[in-house]
């Protein structure tokens, strides 16, 4: 079992700077990829950004893209979301998520091929 704890989320104006950050436990944290996903009311969940096992390559969503940056820290088995110039359609509650398979070669988009979820954090920018 993997537990993931989300934490860093708040209330920020447009133009500020957030930064989200994910614990992980419970299995090899090291030798699986990570992935920030979020969901706005009314919406469905989207991906935001993804880091690979070793932190190498990263993916991010076109949205965000410039923005955000995704990195980890695997000796203190944490990942980080780094989220500057903020605008409001970025509101939203933000989730990490732990891949289901070990060791891919890069970090993909799709939430399926996560297994762990975290409880969420909210990220609300003010215009």
């Amino acid at each position: 079992q993997v537990q993931l704890v989300e934490s860093g989320g708040g209330l920020v104006q447009a133009g500020g700077s957030l930064r989200l950050s994910c614990a992980a436990s419970g299995r090899t944290f090291n030798s699986y990829a990570m992935g920030w996903f979020r969901q706005a009311p009314g919406k469905e969940r989207e991906f935001v950004a993804a880091i690979s096992y070793s932190g190498a390559v990263t993916y991010y969503a076109d949205s965000v893209k410039g923005r955000f940056t995704i990195s980890r820290d695997n000796a203190k088995n944490t990942v980080y979301l780094q989220m500057n110039s903020l605008k409001p359609e970025d509101t939203a509650v933000y989730y990490c998520a732990a891949d289901v398979r070990p060791l891919r070669v890069g970090p993909t988009p799709r939430d399926s091929e996560y297994r762990y979820w975290g409880q969420g954090t909210q990220v609300t920018v003010s215009s």
